[in-house]
């Protein structure tokens, strides 16, 4: 198959286990943008987080996408174009952090410039502003210091309760608001619907172009529905269980240039 769009998530799939795009990761898809595909990074992470690695893949000089907050904002690198966002419906907002109360999972939401948190700090908040290089402020009364449009909610906290709280949530929210996990110690809460296989399609219809024609690689429970999309699916070695058995293909891991080895085999290769 001639794939033209290549999707990739950055934590645990484009960048190794130190955060780092390797030499030969930054050198495949470069040479697949020279022969005329498409790069979208698809992450969980707030814009701030992906743009690093935009500008280091030149997604401006050959037309690629972020798709930051799971897909709830896509931007076009080209002119830093909003192509389409989702925002949160705000009315439950104080809700969960109710239902949270009693838990010590820090509650967090991003705007274009901060990170905004409670006060339940634990040994995960920070994680998110130190690999997104973003400010973080700490509200005593976080409900009431948001104050603007927001994309989602990411709670971190302790795998166990945060799992013990996502089914709470799920149940209390079912047909309202999409929850799943993007790392061990990471609960997104999105819009219904948003994920990064439904916002993919918005994508690619603008574009014109077929889900046969993507490929796409991820590691975790956030790249599912995108890997379950995409015409070819790749989950990495190190990916969980459950993204290897929808996957196409399982290639090496984040470590081993997992990446880069199959764009060169199915991408390269074929030019």
């Amino acid at each position: 198959m001639d794939y033209k769009l290549i999707a990739v998530d950055i934590d645990g799939t484009l960048t190794n286990s130190r955060g780092e795009l390797t030499p030969r990761t930054r050198y495949a898809l470069l040479e697949a943008q020279r022969l005329g595909k498409r790069v979208i990074i698809a992450s969980g992470r707030h814009p701030m987080g992906v743009y690093s690695f935009a500008r280091d893949l030149m997604l401006d000089r050959y037309d690629g996408f972020m798709m930051s907050y799971n897909g709830g904002k896509i931007i076009r690198c080209a002119n830093d174009e909003t192509v389409t966002a989702k925002l949160f419906p705000r009315e439950y907002l104080n809700d969960i952090v109710s239902v949270l109360n009693d838990s010590n999972i820090t509650v967090s939401i991003s705007d274009d410039k901060k990170i905004y948190a409670n006060t339940k700090v634990n040994d995960y908040t920070y994680l998110e502003p130190e690999i997104t290089f973003t400010e973080m402020v700490v509200c005593e009364d976080f409900v009431a210091e948001i104050k603007f449009p927001f994309n989602k909610l990411l709670l971190a906290g302790e795998p166990d309760e945060l799992d013990r709280y996502q089914e709470i949530l799920r149940a209390r929210y079912d047909g309202l608001l999409d929850i799943y996990k993007s790392a061990p110690y990471f609960l997104e809460i999105m819009p219904l619907g948003v994920s990064k296989g439904s916002m993919l399609p918005i994508l690619l219809d603008k574009l014109g172009f077929r889900r046969e024609e993507l490929i796409a690689f991820g590691d975790n429970y956030n790249d599912m529905t995108m890997i379950g999309y995409a015409g070819m699916g790749v989950a990495m070695a190190n990916a969980e269980p459950e993204l290897k058995k929808i996957a196409n293909h399982i290639c090496d891991s984040n470590d081993e240039d997992g990446v880069a080895k199959t764009i060169e085999q199915m991408i390269l290769k074929k030019a």
